[in-house]
């Protein structure tokens, strides 16, 4: 039994790793376990993306519309896999009621605080702990291959702006002087300059082994078997490398976090959203910064030694199975619109499973009924824009200080 421990972290991604840091900076014992080993999951292979842009909920008006279209094309961005499933059909009635515009407006605004926020973080922590992963604040450009998918970019531009996001919106020429590598045929760009990359396996590995070096304990290839509880409280984690008996719980695993909670009688509302990345050797022709090639929903990285693409996003459970033809549409896609990236040379083609809550927004929440249980999950595809901030919430939690944001948009209890 391993106990004299102020909190446990169960997940070693971005999240548990983030949170695990400033836990440690408030002086708290901190141990972690992971099922796998350090960012195995959605915090390796990902686009690496530092996005304050990407504030506008997934869950909108006209996006209900948009994923009856996409659903039933396996190849296409946005992909559901029909099943019973209960879960599945509580998430999507959740992801119905949300996509509406003053939900939409309101969870814009808590987004860009977050985002904003986190971005801020991430120049104070890799910059006081010597990280080293290719982090640059370059901005991110996005590319638009057809009119209609420019003219409809600069309309939700006019939103972005008077939720005071930067942004330029390039014409053809401007956008090709910029990044010369895409192909001539584009109809404009947007560049949003505040954004930022980086290696998203090298950040989470660093700061690892900096909570290493500072006596955090951490349990890879550990999984969590069962909670102990009584009286509102878990008193004990039944791992495979034994138990813990720690007076808080921080749950960031992800994905995952649903399944365990279920051993609580407890229910989340955060499916698993297969995304996809190939990475390739870095070409001689190469990106200078981050792209988003608009109509395709792909998002393209250079990186030290190599340039990634990452794109789709699949409800289809618990399932880790590459789809060839999502990786087919992905690659199609590099290929039409960066005209100079040719005989492609993959290193590596990666899926992970990013915990998508219905309304977009994170879960950052003490849990109702054990209140040494807080939980932090649903970041969807900003898990490592809101990883910093995420940490210093949970710290935050744990210590019972004032957050330094309302977590009341991001309670667990919000979905009903």
């Amino acid at each position: 039994m391993k106990g004299d421990l102020d909190v446990l972290v169960i997940g070693g991604g971005a999240i548990g790793i983030c949170s695990a840091y400033y836990l440690a900076e408030q002086g708290l014992r901190v141990s972690i376990v992971e099922q796998s080993e350090i960012a195995s999951g959605c915090s390796g292979p990902n686009a690496g993306l530092i996005v304050p842009s990407h504030s506008i909920p997934f869950a909108s008006p006209g996006a209900l519309n948009q994923v009856f279209k996409w659903m039933f094309k396996p190849s296409s961005p946005f992909y559901v896999k029909l099943r019973f499933d209960p879960a599945l059909f509580y998430w999507l009635w959740q992801f119905r009621k949300a996509s509406n515009l003053q939900q939409m407006l309101q969870g814009l605004c808590v987004l860009r605080d977050l985002n904003y926020a986190s971005s801020e973080l991430f120049d104070h922590l890799i910059t006081g702990e010597s990280l080293k992963c290719n982090y640059r604040r370059d901005g991110w450009l996005m590319a638009y291959k057809t009119d209609q998918g420019f003219q409809e970019a600069q309309e939700e531009t006019h939103l972005l702006k008077a939720h005071d996001i930067e942004l330029k919106t390039l014409s053809v020429d401007e956008t090709l002087e910029m990044e010369p590598i895409l192909c001539p045929e584009i109809s404009g760009g947007i560049l949003f300059p505040e954004d930022a990359h980086l290696d998203p396996e090298k950040f989470v590995q660093a700061l690892a082994e900096r909570l290493r070096n500072r006596g955090v304990t951490i349990y890879v290839q550990t999984k969590v078997l069962a909670f102990e509880t009584s009286d509102g409280c878990i008193t004990a984690i039944r791992t495979t490398r034994g138990n813990f008996q720690p007076k808080q719980v921080v749950l960031a695993a992800g994905a995952w976090s649903a399944g365990l909670v279920k051993n609580l009688g407890l229910r989340l509302p955060v499916q698993p959203a297969k995304g996809y990345s190939i990475s390739i050797k870095r070409p001689e022709a190469c990106p200078g910064i981050p792209l988003y090639l608009s109509e395709a929903k792909v998002a393209v990285t250079p990186l030290e030694d190599t340039l990634r693409f990452a794109g789709t996003l699949e409800l289809a459970g618990m399932d880790f199975n590459i789809n060839l033809r999502r990786v087919e549409a992905i690659m199609h896609a590099a290929q039409d619109y960066l005209g100079e990236i040719e005989n492609l040379d993959i290193a590596k083609t990666w899926c992970g499973l990013r915990p998508c809550s219905p309304d977009g927004l994170p879960i950052i929440d003490r849990f109702p009924g054990y209140n040494n249980l807080i939980i932090a999950t649903g970041h969807g595809m900003l898990g490592i824009t809101l990883a910093p901030l995420t940490g210093k919430l949970i710290s935050q939690l744990a210590c019972e200080l004032t957050p330094d944001m309302d977590l009341t948009p991001l309670s667990v209890t919000r979905f009903k």
